[in-house]
């Protein structure tokens, strides 16, 4: 039997480069894991102790084929304000009951904090439901995410 030794002949600078950077490969990949984990302590939690996450939430409503948006400004306890925006002359022409009807939901929303018992001008009627779901959708954006969603 005829066995041929092979000899392997390795440099200690090559082991230790190559030591170097299976080092530095895995230092780089806990690190990676590290910042990319979700963490407990994150923002919308943090806020959980709040009905909302603070900031600014828009819903839109198409009228004439012209989108405006309503926008709700919510703090993490509280409606602050409710406004339109995006509104154009044509819009503003076509339908002057929207400025007013919204005025006196915001008010209403803003001081009882609530969607509910909303009182509102039979002739603003169609007006305010169509504003009241639109602020509906907003809060809906705003509320601050449960254990199960």
């Amino acid at each position: 039997m005829s066995s041929k030794t092979k000899i392997v002949v390795l440099r200690m600078k090559e082991l230790i480069y190559t030591g170097i950077f299976v080092a530095l490969g895995i230092l780089l990949i806990l690190l990676l894991v590290y910042m990319f984990s979700p963490k407990d302590g994150t923002k919308a939690t943090a806020d959980a102790s709040g009905v909302y996450v603070p900031g600014v939430y828009t819903s839109s409503i198409m009228l004439s084929g012209s989108a405006i948006d309503v926008a709700v400004t919510v703090s993490a306890d509280e409606i602050e304000s409710i406004q339109l925006v995006n509104v154009s002359e044509a819009v503003e022409t076509m339908y002057p009951l929207m400025e007013p009807a919204l005025d006196s939901l915001a008010e209403q929303i803003c001081a009882t904090q609530s969607l509910e018992g909303l009182t509102y001008a039979s002739e603003n009627q169609y007006t305010s439901q169509v504003l009241i779901d639109a602020v509906s959708r907003a809060l809906d954006k705003a509320a601050v995410p449960t254990e199960e969603e």
